[in-house]
């Protein structure tokens, strides 16, 4: 997969998916995701309305789960037409009972909707980007998540330092600098349930965006 993707040309992603060559898909949900929703140990008052984002959204797993979970719109980024197409093939033959799933082809950083979201789900994109562009990352997070809205990230793969190609080298204090005073952080811990092979590599952090 290395040797296809180079995270400063984003056409490459398209190539790595019609390659059949994206180790990071896991044909479902991560189970800290439906812990941390479904489960909520941190008694979130998690939003019923409004929309959520899924950039870097791959097969469409989460954003589909979102919908099922919480009744909002959701709406899957990525910049690969091929699993788009997937994505929708997917949610056309798994309907959610309730809200509604759409997924397309955009640009994250110049991406600007018409309408802010609930929350978003950061689960691999923040470790897919050039570790540079992170700072800008915050800032259009910060954007495009309306006050009170929640950002939802699982931190992951926390493992030894590499330089190189994606997944770049990450620890939960990475997203301290980007986020900034705009975010409250209200949860961050292990999560209780974990795939077997993330045990001790991922923690769940949720921030609330501040008014300001």
């Amino acid at each position: 997969m290395q040797k296809i993707v180079n995270p400063n040309i984003q056409s490459t992603w398209d190539d790595a998916w019609k390659a059949n060559l994206a180790p990071w898909d896991a044909g479902g949900i991560q189970p800290p995701l439906k812990e941390v929703i479904e489960a909520n140990i941190d008694g979130i008052d998690w939003p019923t309305a409004g929309r959520a984002l899924v950039p870097g959204c791959g097969m469409g797993h989460d954003a589909l789960y979102l919908v099922a979970a919480l009744g909002l719109r959701a709406l899957g980024l990525e910049i690969s037409q091929t699993v788009v197409d997937w994505a929708n093939v997917i949610a056309a033959k798994n309907p959610p009972p309730k809200g509604k799933a759409t997924f397309g082809v955009d640009d994250f950083f110049t991406f600007s909707p018409s309408e802010k979201f609930s929350l978003i789900y950061n689960y691999i994109f923040f470790v897919a980007i050039p570790p540079k562009h992170r700072n800008e990352w915050g800032r259009k997070m910060a954007e495009l998540i309306k006050p009170g809205g929640f950002l939802l990230a699982l931190v992951f793969p926390i493992d030894p330092y590499s330089d190189g190609s994606p997944p770049h080298y990450v620890r939960p204090e990475h997203y301290n600098e980007p986020l900034g005073h705009k975010f409250e952080k209200i949860v961050d811990r292990v999560p209780e349930t974990s795939e077997s092979g993330h045990v001790g590599c991922e923690r769940l952090i949720v921030w609330k965006r501040n008014a300001n």
